[in-house]
């Protein structure tokens, strides 16, 4: 898959028999970047990460949190440029009204936003104390001096109204927490959604952004915001307890992702005119194996998450197909070994893999391809191995497929997905190994029939004497 991350990434597997399973027991999934980029790790954990959605601790909703004033500010095209440039560290959830995940940490982001505030007034009503001469400030000035110490600006964008905002800042999901310092986006948040963990994360996040400042007295505000927290929600938990382990680091480059993406750099340029970031744009190799039913059905890929709710018009489904074949895995190999001994057609290994090393590119939102496959089975009997010693198999099936592809559309509210659908066909070819005969065996079978032939001459004259010659006393 070119443009889905791995943790979006699911295979489901349905048959006309009625079954429907999502698979993860057979495969991995490899995390790649926009050129290829494979990570060093396998992305062993075959099924999706479970977080926490939402905190427990936060008792009031939303409505409630309202009631004396919003701290999560809702922001536009036009206000969200003004925070980018006037606050260092901005915080800014990404969500759809519909999004049920979206409506489950609400709650917890306006708690969020309350610590934050909070600890940037508890800092200016320390620093108004502490003045030399008393002075009467007005509340701009109160609300300059807080926006100077505000931790971190915890903000809000509706996808829903504010559509193409979301789609130039490349929003595939909701909710997607996004960080921005001095202006620019650097990283977004996936851990648990709680308030201490959040915080504690924003905290890291300071201290590698601050880290190379000249200053020693530099002051990490997030900590007093953390404080703040834990007086609200009656948690005596930690900092450090929390921490989490960095992520780590990746190689491998795969030249046909990379050649994939510089195309579609073009195209969005040329098409949407926005700028593509690389980052914006990772991929997954997914590999492994599926149990199917003897019986008609598919199985996609598409992207699903138990945490987010998946935007349609972001989501791309793009897909190169490396290897795709039904039944015993290394088949191809097998019968290529045994051509000596059977009649097989020129290019039959083609046929049990056909669309290996294709690339299917989606232009468009709210497309894919389908891919439709008519599975033949074919049987080999007399099979001579010539590698096993211990146990050759009397007859080998292998599956060739006739594969045919065409661009699919969706409805905009429905998500896009690669699938795969297959139908075994009722007619199947069976193939019997045979020798080459040299001249003389021809000529030692002509005689063996005369000679069968003159024997049996022989006996039935035999017979016919003893049955008309008459007896004598």
């Amino acid at each position: 898959m070119m443009d889905l991350k791995c943790e979006h990434a699911v295979i489901d597997v349905v048959s006309s028999l009625g079954t429907e399973q999502n698979v993860t027991q057979h495969v991995t999934k490899h995390n790649l970047d926009a050129e290829g980029v494979r990570a060093r790790y396998s992305s062993r954990n075959k099924e999706q990460h479970d977080i926490i959605l939402s905190d427990t601790l936060v008792v009031e909703t939303l409505e409630e949190l309202h009631e004396n004033g919003e701290d999560a500010i809702s922001l536009d095209p036009q206000t969200l440029q003004f925070a980018r440039d006037e606050y260092d560290f901005l915080f800014v959830d990404y969500y759809a009204s519909w999004c049920s995940h979206c409506k489950e940490l609400a709650p917890t982001w306006e708690v969020l936003a309350e610590a934050m505030t909070e600890a940037a007034e508890d800092k200016v009503d320390q620093l108004f104390e502490h003045q030399e001469k008393e002075y009467d400030y007005t509340d701009q000035e109160y609300q300059d001096a807080l926006k100077v110490e505000m931790p971190v600006m915890v903000a809000k964008i509706d996808c829903v109204q504010h559509k193409d905002l979301c789609t130039e800042d490349q929003i595939w999901a909701y909710p997607t927490l996004r960080l921005f310092v001095n202006g620019e986006p650097v990283s977004e948040y996936h851990g648990d959604r709680t308030v201490l963990e959040m915080i504690h994360w924003l905290g890291k996040q300071e201290e590698e952004h601050k880290k190379d400042l000249d200053d020693d007295d530099v002051e990490h505000k997030v900590a007093a915001a953390d404080e703040v927290a834990r007086d609200i929600l009656s948690v005596e938990e930690t900092r450090e307890e929390m921490v989490k382990k960095p992520e780590r680091e990746k190689h491998h480059k795969s030249t046909e992702q990379e050649q994939w993406a510089e195309k579609m750099k073009t195209h969005w340029r040329r098409e949407r005119a926005l700028d593509w970031k690389d980052s914006d744009h990772p991929g997954c190799q997914l590999s492994g194996f599926l149990w199917i039913d003897r019986v008609p059905g598919h199985f996609h890929i598409q992207a699903r998450s138990p945490v987010h709710d998946i935007a349609a018009h972001m989501t791309n489904v793009s897909h190169e197909v490396h290897h795709l074949s039904i039944g015993t895995p290394r088949l191809a190999e097998t019968i290529t070994r045994q051509r000596n001994t059977l009649d097989i057609p020129k290019d039959f290994e083609s046929t049990l893999s056909p669309i290996d090393g294709n690339v299917y590119v989606n232009h468009n939102e709210h497309e894919s391809f389908h891919h439709y496959l008519k599975v033949v089975t074919t049987e080999f009997s007399d099979i001579n191995d010539g590698k096993s010693s211990r146990y050759t198999p009397d007859k080998l099936v292998a599956y060739q497929i006739l594969s045919s592809s065409q661009l699919s559309f969706y409805r905009s509210d429905v998500v896009p997905s690669a699938k795969f659908s297959y139908d075994p066909s009722p007619i199947a070819v069976h193939y019997r190994g045979s020798s080459k005969k040299h001249w003389y065996d021809y000529i030692t079978s002509l005689m063996a029939i005369v000679g069968g032939m003159f024997t049996i001459v022989g006996m039935l004259e035999n017979t016919i004497y003893a049955a008309t010659s008459k007896k004598r006393f």
